[in-house]
């Protein structure tokens, strides 16, 4: 799949800007694929992009061929509720760590909780329905009284 979406010719979005990108070039290196772009020429370049989200242009309804992946797209702005129902916020953004994914889930009082996205701590993710339900472990979510 990212041999296919990120051909050389394909055009990808600088989230938060106009600007556009096009693959020159991928190569994979110890397990990552490497992309290079028209235009991006040395590290000077490639500083450019730091902070940047690329993203690229897919079909609303796509999804991953593993039925256990999702787009972050997909998983932002999910509604997140306990095992019991109570909702506990939204997912504000995935975060991608060398450890494990995390839903950074934005709570009613404004407060950011970081859920690790583990199936024992995330049984349930309704993409169609835009709702996660979470077991979280002891002491994650602070329970008002």
């Amino acid at each position: 799949e990212p041999d296919m979406r990120f051909a050389p010719g394909t055009v990808l979005f600088v989230n938060g800007s106009d600007r556009r990108l096009t693959v020159d070039r991928i190569h994979w290196h110890s397990g990552r694929l490497l992309v290079t772009f028209d235009g991006i020429t040395d590290r000077t370049a490639a500083e450019t992009l730091r902070g940047f989200v690329v993203e690229v242009e897919r079909a609303v309804d796509e999804t991953p061929e593993d039925p256990e992946e999702f787009y972050d797209s997909a998983l932002t702005g999910c509604v997140v509720e306990g095992l019991d129902g109570v909702v506990i916020g939204v997912v504000a953004e995935v975060i991608h760590l060398p450890s494990q994914d995390m839903l950074s889930v934005r709570t009613p009082d404004d407060d950011d909780v970081l859920v690790p996205f583990l199936v024992r701590f995330v049984p349930t993710v309704d993409i169609a329905a835009r709702r996660i339900v979470i077991d979280p472990p002891d002491g994650l979510i602070e329970q008002a009284d």
